[in-house]
């Protein structure tokens, strides 16, 4: 179980220009994070959630400048399913998981072999990340 000393919460780079579209569809700086823990991954983009294990965590890299037409809002991209949950056209993280995860549709039927994210320091959580899918499991 998680501690509190075990929990490291990133908040999302909300870009002014798109912040009121955004929060017609319930997404705002309060009810948008990427949250690690011991247990996994939670991330919450508005009413949209993505939770996984760690060991679930194939890597992840920083991505971007994006354009917003791309990565503002919730997107799903018919190319390869990827997940993009956006705030900002600046800079993301791209994370991959070994086994696709559930987070776009209400009856979780579609499964995600990645997920990108806006938050405000990508580089800080991309390695995280990568120091997790490294690790012996």
């Amino acid at each position: 179980m998680a501690t509190e000393t075990d929990v490291e919460r990133y908040g999302f780079a909300f870009d002014h220009r798109f912040a009121r579209r955004l929060s017609i569809l319930g997404i705002r700086p309060a009810t948008c994070h990427l949250t690690l823990t011991s247990a996994g991954l939670h991330v919450r983009f508005g009413p949209w959630t993505v939770r996984t294990p760690l060991d679930n965590v194939a890597g992840a890299e920083t991505t971007g400048p994006f354009t917003a037409w791309k990565v503002i809002g919730p997107h799903l991209s018919l190319a390869d399913r990827g997940l993009t949950f956006g705030t900002s056209t600046a800079q993301g993280v791209c994370i991959r998981f070994h086994t696709p995860v559930t987070g776009l549709d209400p009856l979780r039927l579609l499964r995600h072999p990645g997920l990108t994210v806006t938050v405000t320091d990508p580089a800080t959580v991309a390695r995280r990340l990568n120091a997790v899918s490294r690790s012996p499991r």
